[in-house]
């Protein structure tokens, strides 16, 4: 093999290992899977696959970010989830005859590994272990989505923001400003949120306006987190 290879071999092991659907498997495994992997680099608004199209295999994310959404009858773009560098997604694709079950679009420059299907079907029942890996993962991103849907039907935006901030501060009772960094757009976001970019404009200002946030650019500094936190628990009426 040539260097140029072991480099690239070296880079999608490396890749493999940082998601957590492989954490802890032993080089050889890790190997095998490697040579069952094609890389696949994209440029912003690329399309990995569209709802329905045949599953050629499930994809890690090695850099960039994949909106992974649905739309819906009116034409409207529904956000699932959007996967970052060292998630994995499509997993389900593996056990589906329908294909994909969603469309998956590039946020921005963006490199993923794609695991072929057939392949790697025949190292599942080689090593029954990694089923279980799967199923671990699946019931992850499942999780996610329930929390994802109970957001979105209990909630208002208000509280949906909040809650998505909070998570995000380290210590929520204290009064020290915490700095998030917004890792997508504002439109990004207010679509994972399940509302639209005025929307949830609107609630950063009447947040800025009660003192509780600042914004610059795409840094939202939350001013004291247990007065946000205190507001999230009297809107779910804890």
């Amino acid at each position: 093999m040539s260097k140029l290879a072991d480099l690239k071999s070296f880079a999608i092991i490396n890749a493999l290992r940082s998601c957590q659907l492989f954490t802890g498997l032993p080089l050889a495994d890790l190997e095998n899977i490697a040579t069952l992997t094609v890389v696949k680099s994209l440029e912003k608004n690329d399309y990995l696959f569209h709802e329905g199209d045949p599953a050629q295999g499930f994809y890690v994310v090695q850099r960039g970010a994949v909106n992974v959404h649905r739309v819906t009858a009116a034409g409207k773009e529904q956000i699932i989830h959007v996967f970052r560098a060292g998630d994995s997604f499509a997993e389900v694709a593996l056990a589906s005859p329908t294909g994909y079950p969603a469309d998956a679009r590039v946020l921005e420059p963006t490199q993923v590994l794609l695991v072929q299907k057939a392949g790697f079907l025949a190292l599942l029942k080689r090593q029954p272990e990694l089923a279980l890996r799967m199923l671990g993962s699946m019931s992850s991103h499942l999780r996610v989505l329930v929390s994802q849907l109970e957001d979105l039907t209990v909630k208002d935006v208000e509280t949906r923001l909040a809650n998505w901030l909070v998570k995000r501060c380290p210590n929520p009772h204290g009064e020290t400003p915490v700095k998030i960094e917004l890792s997508m757009t504002k439109r990004v976001l207010a679509a994972e949120l399940g509302t639209v970019s005025e929307t949830f404009s609107r609630t950063l200002a009447k947040f800025r306006s009660q003192k509780l946030l600042a914004v610059k650019g795409k840094t939202v500094t939350v001013l004291c987190p247990a007065k946000l936190r205190a507001l999230l628990r009297r809107n779910l009426g804890e």
